[in-house]
């Protein structure tokens, strides 16, 4: 069995049956797994102020409760997949 202690050892796959077969044949060393847990995000937020109709926060407020998301977490979520269609 061949021991991956090298992310690019681990080669693009095209298929599920190739990742399988792939994976069959080899496993992660111990501290390669060890080593990417420990790594932190080091994004940082930048706080930002928007000022919205009181009736319009309502509704999003709503719409995010209906969807068990903070509607912070919501908006960004919008944010970010606007900019994608953006391109």
């Amino acid at each position: 069995m061949k021991v991956i202690t090298n992310w690019s050892e681990v080669p693009s796959l095209e298929s599920e049956e190739a990742e399988a077969a792939f994976w069959a044949e080899a496993r992660l060393d111990g501290r390669l797994m060890n080593a990417s847990l420990l790594k932190v995000d080091s994004r940082e937020s930048t706080t930002i102020t928007l000022r919205f109709d009181p009736r319009l926060l309502a509704r999003i407020k709503r719409l995010a409760r209906s969807r068990y998301l903070n509607y912070q977490s919501m908006m960004k979520q919008w944010l970010s997949e606007r900019l994608e269609k953006e391109g």
